[in-house]
């Protein structure tokens, strides 16, 4: 939405008024609590704020006809701001002035008792409104979105030997490895929502049979035509196959796995799929410039990231890719949206 304002009270003893707004959501209990604050236009009776949006819940919290209270201030330098006025509306009134100006009188309750003349202290008039949908998760699995998952999982050497106990690869036939529970706990919620159960499943950082050469995207299953294992169960069987076979090694690449899938995303522009990637590791990474870069060109793709950290080391690096304070960034290229979530298992 956008705001301006005509003929304020002049609050300012050497100039105007510095005005801006203030934005409450009423409470059930009388109660209104600030769900914006618009910037402050200096030396000015008549300002034009820039447009910004506000969250609907936050604004009134599903409820249309809650009570909006905006007050209206002089900005002063100490902090003291100076009272100006105030008017309410609602979400359902804002949104009926979609094709329209719509003027509010700002009235001071204090200068209204104490003067018989007093009229307002300016008008607020809203110049523009439009509400644009965001849509979750579940309503695009609702519209029939299909989901696709992919699986990789970190078979570097910093892992320990899968040998023994204490690697994060241990193959113990009495209980799964760190990284099969991660595996079990993330992709048995996913694969409810993948409609054919068929996950392409890559590991990364190990030297592959016969030669040794380094990989930083094979197949579990070694089958570089057909990645796909059937369901959950299908990729545990091909990880503990490749453990068998592969040595673990690295270093720890993201980039190679993350621009394979977004290579299968930009294929798609209709809505009616969505890539997933679970990258399973134990926190070290090795190509953060690289990999900064892929979730850069990949976050306008329709495609998430899930980095779930193993083992007890520190994950700043995970943390700093997950962009729900700052966004990632490339070379002054900001993500355009947060396409990585990260946690620990």
């Amino acid at each position: 939405m956008q705001l301006c304002a005509n003929k304020l009270d002049k609050k300012d003893f050497f100039g105007k008024s510095d005005p801006f707004l203030v934005f409450y959501r009423s409470n059930e209990d009388g109660t209104f609590t600030i769900c914006h604050k618009t910037e402050v236009v200096k030396n000015t009776l008549n300002p034009v704020w820039q447009p910004f949006s506000i969250p609907v819940r936050a604004l009134c919290n599903g409820d249309y006809d809650r009570t909006v209270k905006i007050d209206v201030y002089d900005w002063d330098r100490d902090g003291s701001h100076d009272f100006i006025g105030e008017f309410t509306t609602s979400y359902r009134e804002l949104s009926k002035a979609q094709n329209q100006f719509t003027v509010y009188e700002v009235l001071n309750p204090r200068k209204k008792c104490k003067k018989k003349k007093y009229v307002n202290s300016g008008t607020v008039t809203l110049l523009s409104f439009s509400v644009d949908s965001e849509f979750t998760f579940v309503d695009y699995i609702k519209g029939g979105t299909q989901l696709n998952f992919t699986v990789a999982i970190d078979f570097t050497a910093s892992n320990g030997n899968p040998l023994q106990p204490t690697s994060l690869h241990y193959m113990s036939p009495y209980q799964l490895s760190a990284y099969a529970m991660a595996l079990k706990a993330v992709g048995e919620i996913i694969q409810d929502y993948d409609s054919d159960k068929l996950f392409p499943a890559y590991g990364f950082g190990a030297k592959l049979p016969p030669e040794g050469r380094i990989s930083h995207q094979f197949p579990l299953n070694n089958n570089d035509e057909d990645p796909n294992c059937a369901g959950i169960e299908g990729v545990l069987e091909s990880y503990f196959q490749s453990l068998r076979t592969v040595q673990l090694y690295g270093p720890t690449y993201f980039a190679p796995v993350i621009n394979q899938v977004a290579r299968a995303a930009a294929k798609v522009s209709d809505g009616s799929q969505y890539y997933v990637l679970l990258i399973i590791t134990d926190g070290v990474i090795s190509d953060m410039t690289q990999t900064k870069e892929a979730i850069v060109s990949a976050s306008s793709l329709p495609m998430s990231i899930i980095i779930v950290g193993v083992g007890p080391a520190m994950f700043e690096a995970m943390e700093e890719l997950d962009g729900d304070d700052v966004r990632v960034s490339f070379r002054g290229r900001y993500a355009e949206r947060d396409i990585v979530q990260g946690t620990r298992c």
